[in-house]
């Protein structure tokens, strides 16, 4: 994929100058304390210069291999250079007049690619707005008005977003919601499938799931499930096989609208256009973000017809959806994802990343499960031998290979994750470096 994903030919190991974070990070990292708000968290305080492919250069000169992909937006590459260029081609052109007053022919082109991509051959329409949560909300908002219900259903360990009503819909309260309610009301939370923790078929978990859907919800007044079909903060939990159709299929025959979140595993980072296709599932509506705009602030609803026009002229919109130079941008990703290399680039690091995470399974039992499709590959840790989870090992893992060069990301609801989100540029010698880091982390002794 060299000439749609960028990466340097020749750097397969991170270059570090300074310790992590060398001091002129460190220096900004103090005016940050005293100008930033602590809420916004810092995983690792280095402070970026420019960045390509897969790797981040700080304010010191050190160049980080980047595994987290800004958590799975730079699917394509840091400043992928044909999104960059359609970028700054449509800036110099129009960066804004606002689409609800005067609008544009590329939000509608951008709108019709979605239709043709998303799961289904139904009639559908999309429109824009600015973040995976903003996208959530007028999900919500929509099913609602169609189905004239109110109640809104998410699965346990899921992730939705920040705002007030996607924190009600997250499975942890810590930290995204704590201190933050009251909470936006009808919100309720069902179990899903887990199989590395319940065991349970597809066909058993659904089962499970719908029970909670009809007993403690009642179909009467439930609006819309809303899943991940790959859960992202919840740790990469891939459902067993047949648990979403299953899923969907009860919320059809009960007229209830399916939603599926593919913000974070949407648009090529699976191996496929969508990862409702792995399990062949096809949603009422489909949610993007992230890496709709490899970098660029874009999100999208995409639904069956007659669900979305059932809000009201006026109910949707915003003042900077569908932003003219991330539409521009949203459609250069679209243009490299229908070459489908990006899928074979994709294919190519799971292969990499799940062999190799397999090699360190069979040395270190604490590894006790990998999943995940494509570039989207997770491994959680637990005491050996169980599926109790080793609390504080996937936080040494990480910060053991911060100091590396390389750039991990954690996730799970008990924290004892590794997550790899890494950019379709990141090559397979990389990889294989990466996981000799984390290997070298698992080897060390642990208090």
């Amino acid at each position: 994929m060299t000439q749609t994903v960028a990466a340097p030919a020749t750097l397969q190991r991170p270059e570090l100058v300074t310790e992590i974070p060398g001091p002129q990070s460190l220096a900004i990292h103090a005016r940050r304390q005293a100008a930033v708000p602590r809420g916004v968290g810092c995983a690792l305080p280095v402070y970026i210069d420019y960045a390509d492919g897969a790797w981040l250069t700080d304010v010191d000169g050190n160049r980080l291999l980047d595994l987290g992909s800004g958590i799975g937006v730079t699917t394509l590459g840091h400043t992928q250079p044909t999104v960059v260029a359609a970028a700054k081609d449509q800036i110099d052109r129009v960066s804004h007049t606002l689409f609800t007053v005067t609008p544009y022919e590329n939000y509608v082109r951008l709108a019709e690619r979605l239709g043709a991509h998303t799961p289904g051959a139904h009639a559908k329409k999309t429109f824009f707005v600015n973040s995976g949560a903003e996208a959530v909300e007028n999900a919500v908002k929509i099913a609602r008005a169609y189905t004239g219900r109110r109640v809104v259903a998410a699965l346990d360990h899921a992730f939705h977003g920040r705002t007030n009503l996607t924190m009600a819909m997250n499975h942890r309260a810590a930290p995204y919601g704590t201190g933050f309610g009251p909470f936006a009301p009808d919100i309720q939370r069902v179990p899903n499938s887990y199989p590395f923790r319940d065991g349970l078929s597809g066909a058993e978990a659904a089962a499970r799931t719908i029970e909670y859907l009809e007993q403690r919800i009642g179909v009467q007044d439930l609006a819309a499930v809303i899943a991940e079909p790959i859960q992202g903060e919840g740790g990469f939990i891939v459902p067993a096989e047949g648990y979403l159709p299953a899923l969907q299929e009860w919320a059809s025959a009960n007229g209830v609208v399916f939603i599926a979140d593919e913000i974070q595993s949407g648009l090529g980072r699976t191996g496929t256009w969508f990862a409702s296709e792995l399990f062949g599932l096809v949603p009422d509506m489909v949610l993007t973000a992230k890496g709709i705009a490899d970098g660029l602030p874009l999100a999208g609803v995409t639904g069956r017809a007659e669900i979305m026009d059932a809000a009201h002229v006026g109910g949707l919109g915003g003042t900077f959806g569908g932003n003219p130079v991330s539409i521009a941008a949203a459609h250069a990703v679209l243009d490299l994802l229908e070459t489908g290399e990006p899928f074979t680039e994709a294919a190519r690091i799971e292969g990499a990343l799940v062999d190799s995470v397999r090699d360190l399974a069979s040395r270190f039992p604490e590894i006790g499960d990998i999943r995940g499709h494509g570039a989207m590959i997770a491994f959680e840790l637990v005491e050996p031998g169980t599926t109790t989870p080793l609390a504080g090992l996937a936080g040494e893992i990480a910060a053991y290979a911060a100091n590396r060069g390389v750039l991990l990301l954690t996730a799970g609801s008990y924290g004892n994750v590794i997550r790899f989100l890494p950019s379709l540029a990141v090559t397979t010698e990389q990889i294989e470096y990466a996981v000799e880091v984390i290997g070298e982390a698992l080897a060390r002794p642990r208090a």
